[in-house]
């Protein structure tokens, strides 16, 4: 009875001690998941009287209804627009900013005079706040006096005679994707800082054994770095997925999703429909889709690791 009376003042201590992280846990997280998963099944605006509609899966039908077969009332064309925007985007910025982190992180890795100070230029940029990058690039991108431009018309005798401007890379629907692309290379020093970490881990030992074997360059990239660096591999995909799928602040900061939405992603739609809109139940059914293709692409992810993840001891 002793040992129970003991055994339960220690719990009571330890409640205790997780007791601010438990209330925000449950106030700051669970409370506003169960509030969301409940407006997305509701027509609800804070602005009208009379609280949340409820109207079953009817936002749903409307979100996931293209507005080619869609029926009268139904299907939002601006929806599908964000959607492939998104995926677009994802696309081409999360395997290529992968692939420039790995080869980045290879270079700053080999023993060359003034590595430190390599490996601080790469670094820095991730540094730089998102609203100051922003106002940087808007530069860097302008048709007429952006850096990028200017370098190209000016690149004589290579590419200038070729070009009478530049691309309108923020005004032109074509180019103003690809600028976004371009432009998630620029933050790419906290993930190239991982690939480091998990680089210099590699033991020595296997780069030995495969030298004798006589195994190229090229080979002990393939075979040795890369199967050693696949843990950190997947971990930065985990996380890349996420951020990807959650781009909002860049492009919202720079182009406000013009011209023409060609730069309006899934998050930005949906914080207008919430915040401008006023359209809450809506939003919310747009945050739970959202959670459900990055649950589903992350379980993917973890179903494809077991074939090319190779953890060491195993």
């Amino acid at each position: 009875m002793k040992s129970t009376r003991r055994e339960l003042k220690q719990l009571g201590k330890g409640l205790a001690f997780l007791s601010p992280w438990l209330f925000g846990y449950i106030a700051l997280t669970l409370l506003p998941l169960g509030m969301s998963a409940y407006f997305s099944l509701t027509d609800y605006s804070p602005i009208q009287q009379g609280g949340p509609q409820y109207i079953g899966l009817e936002n749903y039908r409307e979100l996931m209804t293209k507005p080619r077969t869609a029926a009268p009332g139904y299907g939002d064309p601006h929806f599908w627009t964000v959607v492939r925007n998104t995926l677009y985007y994802a696309a081409f910025a999360l395997p290529i900013g992968l692939a420039l982190s790995i080869a980045l992180a290879m270079l700053l890795n080999l023993k060359v005079r003034g590595q430190a100070i390599y490996r601080t230029i790469i670094f820095l940029p991730s540094l730089v706040p998102e609203v100051a990058a922003a106002f940087i690039w808007l530069w860097m991108f302008n048709s007429k006096l952006g850096l990028i431009n200017l370098s190209l018309t000016h690149s004589w005798p290579i590419i200038g005679p070729l070009l009478k401007e530049g691309p309108g890379w923020l005004t032109d629907p074509n180019w103003a994707m690809p600028a976004m692309i371009l432009m998630s290379f620029w933050g790419v020093g906290n993930t190239v800082v991982i690939f480091l970490a998990g680089l210099q881990d590699v033991p020595r030992e296997l780069y030995e054994a495969a030298e004798i074997d006589g195994a190229s360059t090229l080979r002990r990239m393939w075979h040795v770095t890369l199967p050693m660096l696949s843990p950190v591999i997947f971990f930065n995909l985990i996380m890349a997925i996420i951020g990807t799928l959650q781009f909002f602040s860049i492009p919202q900061l720079m182009t406000q999703g013009n011209p023409a939405e060609a730069t309006r992603f899934y998050t930005m739609y949906l914080r207008d429909s919430a915040f401008v809109f006023m359209k809450m139940g809506y939003a919310s059914a747009m945050a739970w889709i959202q959670i459900v293709i990055i649950l589903l692409l992350t379980i993917v992810a973890f179903w494809s690791s077991k074939r090319w993840v190779h953890y060491q001891g195993k």
